[in-house]
């Protein structure tokens, strides 16, 4: 199928789901179709529901609804694939479904904690057949279930993974609007808040402009309004974009500990975006801190270059606020499951005996 504009991001995993529709639909077909004669009446209908359900999963990938996410639609194939893998394995003979067996322990595992009992059941039905126990369709109903509650933990695992991309998301435009709002007002009264200082003997010193002592006119203006006479306009633009450009810097820093992950839904960008306008707004509060004399002995800085510097600080700090999404953000990715997941605590294999 040719992908749209709405899926370009999304198409190996797309491509990737249209493979095992495929794969599992020649496996249904292989096993109900050369003698439909022989197939009983309830496991045809069970193999006609598979279908179906395959046949929903090819829908959802086609994106007829333009307006919805591309993921929603990846997310509603995957759950019509899984209804139809649960039926498949209602409808294999148990010889082939103890074949599959590792993989379905595997994904247990995976998605269900150590002390689930369907999963306990599970392992504990691996262990008995590996010691050469038959399957019998008690067991293949436990395992059935086992799977299904598997597959439910991996959605809710990915919904929250979204939910908290788009939490992300919307957390970083309202601080960019913040952010705009700031420069904007800063260029339009920069004598409102001024980002500037009065160093002892050097007279005023701001961002992009700076006035000697004995330049200042006499008789001496108070402070407000020598601030007004120095201050620019390209005051808080400038230091928003050097906090801004720190930021960057230390979001590609921070990526290093950001796992990669197969969900469709892109964590690291989101958590880059953010500590864009979150650096530009602490490059901004950090000297307003100082010109405040919240941190004492540095409350007068020398020069426009010294000003620039510490904004250049404060901007790279704004790592100290947003490493506290950053972990969470790697805890959610975690939730989701798989060879790359880390656990929060090792466990015991219970397939290995206790020595």
């Amino acid at each position: 199928m040719k992908a749209s504009k709405y899926e370009r991001g999304l198409w190996e995993l797309r491509e990737g789901l249209c493979s095992r529709i495929g794969e599992l639909e020649a496996l249904l077909r292989a096993e109900t179709e050369p003698d439909p004669g022989r197939v009983p009446s309830d496991t045809q209908l069970l193999a006609v529901q598979a279908f179906t359900e395959l046949e929903e999963a090819r829908k959802a990938l086609r994106h007829d609804h333009p307006r919805r996410l591309p993921s929603a639609h990846l997310a509603v194939a995957q759950t019509h694939f899984d209804v139809a893998h649960s039926l498949m394995l209602r409808l294999f003979p148990l010889e082939k479904v103890s074949a599959m067996l590792p993989g379905l322990v595997a994904y247990t595992r995976e998605h269900l904690p150590v002390s689930d009992e369907r999963r306990v059941q599970v392992e504990q039905m691996a262990l008995s057949i590996r010691a050469g126990s038959v399957l019998d369709d008690a067991q293949r109903e436990v395992l059935v279930d086992a799977m299904g509650i598997a597959r439910q933990a991996h959605l809710r695992a990915n919904l929250r993974v979204r939910s908290f991309a788009q939490i992300v998301y919307g957390l970083a435009a309202v601080l960019t609007i913040i952010v705009l709002l700031v420069g904007v007002l800063g260029a339009v009264s920069p004598n409102t808040v001024p980002l500037c200082f009065q160093p002892t003997g050097i007279g005023v010193v701001c961002p992009t402009a700076s006035e000697a002592s004995d330049q200042i006119q006499t008789p001496r203006p108070d402070v407000d309004e020598l601030y007004a006479m120095v201050a620019s306009p390209w005051d808080y633009p400038v230091v928003e974009f050097i906090g801004l450009v720190a930021a960057a810097v230390a979001a590609a820093a921070s990526l290093r500990r950001i796992r990669g992950t197969s969900t469709p839904y892109n964590v690291p960008v989101a958590l880059a975006l953010l500590k864009l306008p979150t650096g530009a707004l602490t490059a901004v509060l950090g000297l307003l801190l100082m010109r405040g004399e919240f941190v004492p002995g540095l409350q007068s800085l020398d020069s426009s270059a010294q000003i620039i510097a510490w904004a250049v600080i404060f901007g790279y700090a704004q790592q100290l606020f947003t490493r506290f999404v950053d972990n969470q953000a790697q805890t959610v990715l975690n939730s989701v499951g798989g060879p790359n997941a880390i656990p929060s605590k090792q466990s015991r294999d219970p397939q290995v005996p206790a020595p």
